[in-house]
């Protein structure tokens, strides 16, 4: 698999984005300008792979506006979680990193203007702020009944197999502390969904604090949901190979 990174980043960021892409093309440029006008300090870095819509030619065009935007485009069509991964790695390797590193979804699942409480969050020695559908005050907007309950059944399997007390632990839209994700990226291994359960288990094993952030989380206006019936496997035989390996 080939990559092609492209960046144009001279100023030292405070907050690192990660947005993974396949096929955003309706989506992406609305979504960097709305990242751009929130008054943090910021560079977006897009994980595109290969989408046969154009989503990488109009980060491109993008780039010649905003000086903080990173492009990481890969060959295939790679999942999730190592899309994540490479993120992490991304900004970790610059020569001056980020101090938080945020990971959103680019359909609009998730509401940009969450963005300053997720990361305020962060100050009082948290490690890893989860936007969180199903804490006090966390919502969601236009799924269907069986996604509802297949999302309920993997929080509720991950929370009693795990041993966890988050109320969401599924939530893609999340901030960590670099100085977290400097600690655990060697362990991070999962290359779809489970992402998601692989760094809270590592926040939970490591004594890192995690807090849950009340969103409400939209169902994509556009296209289909990028859940697949793999990648509900995946996560549940990720569950119970920690249970009988940990």
């Amino acid at each position: 698999m080939f990559c092609k990174f492209k960046s144009n980043l001279e100023a030292h960021s405070k907050v690192g984005i990660i947005l993974p892409t396949y096929c955003e093309a309706q989506n992406i440029e609305r979504l960097i300008v709305e990242i751009e006008n929130l008054p943090l300090n910021t560079s977006v870095l897009v994980i595109d792979d290969s989408s046969p819509d154009g989503t990488a030619d109009i980060v491109e065009r993008l780039q010649r506006k905003y000086l903080n935007i990173l492009l990481l485009v890969r060959g295939q069509k790679s999942g999730l979680g190592s899309a994540i991964t490479d993120g992490f790695r991304t900004f970790l390797s610059l020569p001056q990193t980020p101090e938080f590193v945020v990971t959103m979804d680019a359909d609009y699942s998730h509401n940009p203007q969450d963005m300053p409480r997720l990361i305020s969050s962060m100050s009082s020695e948290c490690d890893l702020a989860i936007g969180s559908r199903y804490c006090r005050g966390g919502k969601t907007a236009g799924w269907p009944l069986t996604r509802k309950i297949v999302s309920r059944c993997a929080n509720s399997i991950a929370r009693g197999v795990l041993g966890l007390k988050l109320h969401d632990c599924t939530s893609g839209y999340r901030c960590y502390s670099t100085s977290f994700l400097r600690k655990t990226i060697g362990y991070l291994h999962s290359q779809t969904y489970d992402i998601q359960i692989e760094t809270v288990k590592q926040a939970h094993s490591q004594g890192f604090r995690m807090q849950e952030v009340p969103i409400l989380f939209v169902n994509r206006k556009r296209g289909k949901s990028k859940l697949s019936l793999r990648e509900i496997e995946n996560y549940v035989s990720y569950i119970f190979k920690t249970v009988l390996f940990r």
